[in-house]
């Protein structure tokens, strides 16, 4: 009949449907668990500090001094809020 080839299709379709749904339900959960969101958070400052001090040499400039900024900015605001607990204190 017709109808079976278009049945079979439907199913194949319906099956790979499943399977990327699957696979897109896993990565979310993968990037929204805690643990991996705090491993790539780490990698991300391991690699501010590493741009920041200019260990690799195929670096471009630009990336050192963004980093250098990023990492003034962040001790800085880290200044102002340990002197406001200070100051209440």
């Amino acid at each position: 009949m017709a109808t079976e080839p278009k049945i079979a299709a439907l199913e194949a379709e319906l099956a790979a449907t499943r399977a990327q749904l699957a696979a897109t339900v896993e990565e979310l959960s993968t990037r929204l668990d805690p643990r991996y969101q705090a491993g790539q958070a780490a990698e991300k400052g391991r690699r501010l500090v590493r741009d920041a001090i200019g260990t690799d040499p195929d670096e471009d400039p630009s990336a050192r001094m963004r980093a250098r900024v990023v990492l003034g900015a962040g001790v800085a605001a880290l200044g102002i809020v340990v002197s406001a607990v200070a100051h209440r204190r």
